[in-house]
């Protein structure tokens, strides 16, 4: 678990790509540097989408967790990148 405060929420439950993803970067260009957003979501491919998502904008990953088919995310701002 990770000490993280999330200064953003994002709840994608219920939604499949490439929806999560596209609310993610909406989310991520109003954040300031620094900043964490914690996403909620319920799509498998979310764990690919966000991975490739960090690694082509040069966000960080803090944390991806998975619990009774809820996949929880925390990522870290760090590019102001689009």
């Amino acid at each position: 678990m990770s000490d993280i405060t999330a200064t953003h929420h994002l709840d994608a439950q219920g939604l499949f790509c490439p929806e999560p993803v596209m609310m993610l970067h909406n989310i991520i260009r109003d954040m300031a540097l620094n900043d964490v957003v914690e996403i909620l979501a319920t799509d498998p491919s979310t764990q690919r989408d966000f991975l490739k998502f960090c690694n082509f904008l040069n966000q960080e990953m803090v944390l991806m967790e998975e619990q009774d088919g809820v996949y929880r995310f925390l990522i870290k701002k760090q590019s102001d990148g689009e």
